[in-house]
C-alpha cells in the first residue's frame, strides 16, 4: 500500500470535512471553489507555512517532526485514533519489521482457547490481523453463523460483512457496522501496509462491494472498542447485546478478543439462554 498516496488522500478528506466556522475563522463570499478548508486556512491554523503544508498534503511527510503532526491534527480537529493514523502514515515504522511481523501466522494459545469454551454464556471470538476470525466458541457460532463450515479465507469480519448476505439480515444497523468495520481496517493498513494479505482482501471487496469501495474511499478510522448492537437471529428474534473488545495479552498485539452481552433480565438475555440451549447438543467448536 502506497503510504504516500494514503497520506495525501486522509489529510484532504480531513480538511474537505471541515468548515471555516468549525475552527472559529470568517467565511467571506456565498461560494467557495473547495469543500472545507483551504489549505492556506489550515496552514495558518497549525502554525506551519503553506508551501511545507502543501509538500505534506501531497504525500511528502519526509522527516516531518511530531510537533508539526500534531499542531495539524490539533487544527483538523482529529481524534486521537485519527492522531495516531496520521502518525502512521507520516512517520511509519521499519517496512522490514511491519513486514516481518504481518507475515508470521498467528497462533491461539491454549489457555485462551480454553477460555472461549469456558465462556458458555456469552458469545465469544477472536480476531487477528484484517479482521480474520482466528477462534469462537460454540454461542458465538450459534449467533453468527457456522464459522466450522467455512472456507478458512471466509473467516474475516470484512468479508462477512460484504460478501455474505446472511449478515444483512444478522445486523439490524449493518450500515453502522459497515462503516466500523471498514475504519477498523483502515486502521490496521496504516500501521501494516505492507501486509501481503491486505491488498488482495481490499481488492477483493472493492470489486465485489460497491459498499465497501466507497467507504474505503472516505477515509475513516476507528479503533475495536466496545458499544452496543442489535442483532436479528432467525431463531430467537432480535437482541440488544452489548459488546467488548479486548486486546489480548502476550506476544501477538494484533489479537483481539470480542465477547457479547445482554442486560441480565432483560428479553435479549432470555434470548441468548434460549440460543445457548439450542446449540448445546453441537459438537465443540473448531479453530485454526
Amino acid at each position: 500500500m502506497d503510504l504516500s498516496a494514503e497520506l495525501s488522500e486522509f489529510l484532504r478528506s480531513r480538511r474537505a470535512r471541515l468548515k471555516p466556522q468549525d475552527v472559529g475563522l470568517p467565511e467571506f463570499g456565498r461560494h467557495r471553489r473547495v469543500p472545507g478548508l483551504r489549505r492556506e486556512e489550515l496552514a495558518q491554523l497549525a502554525g506551519v507555512s503553506v508551501a511545507y503544508y502543501t509538500r505534506l498534503e501531497q504525500g511528502n511527510g519526509k522527516n516531518v517532526s511530531m510537533e508539526v503532526l500534531d499542531a495539524i491534527a490539533k487544527a483538523l480537529r482529529l481524534s486521537d485514533t485519527e492522531r495516531a493514523h496520521l502518525t502512521h502514515l507520516a512517520r511509519p515504522t521499519a517496512k522490514k519489521r511491519q513486514r516481518a511481523a504481518s507475515a508470521r501466522p498467528q497462533q491461539i494459545r491454549p489457555g485462551l482457547a480454553h477460555l472461549l469454551d469456558a465462556m458458555e454464556g456469552v458469545p465469544a471470538f477472536v480476531l487477528g490481523r484484517r479482521g480474520d476470525i482466528l477462534a469462537w466458541n460454540r454461542l458465538a457460532r450459534a449467533l453468527m453463523g457456522d464459522f466450522a463450515t467455512w472456507e478458512p479465507r471466509e473467516r474475516n469480519m470484512a468479508r462477512m460483512i460484504f460478501l455474505d448476505p446472511n449478515a444483512r439480515d444478522l445486523y439490524v444497523d449493518w450500515e453502522c457496522k459497515a462503516t466500523e468495520v471498514v475504519s477498523v481496517l483502515r486502521l490496521y493498513a496504516g500501521v501494516y501496509p505492507d501486509d501481503p494479505e491486505l491488498l488482495p482482501l481490499v481488492g477483493e471487496l472493492s470489486v465485489r462491494s460497491e459498499e465497501f469501495r466507497s467507504l474505503w474511499a472516505a477515509h475513516t478510522v476507528t479503533d475495536k472498542g466496545h458499544g452496543q448492537k442489535r442483532l436479528r437471529h432467525p431463531l430467537v428474534g432480535e437482541m440488544t447485546l452489548q459488546y467488548e473488545a479486548l486486546k489480548v495479552s502476550g506476544d501477538d498485539p494484533e489479537l483481539v478478543l470480542v465477547t457479547y452481552h445482554a442486560e441480565p433480565g432483560s428479553p435479549s438475555a432470555d434470548a441468548l439462554r434460549l440460543l445457548a440451549q439450542w446449540g448445546v447438543d453441537e459438537p465443540a467448536d473448531v479453530r485454526e
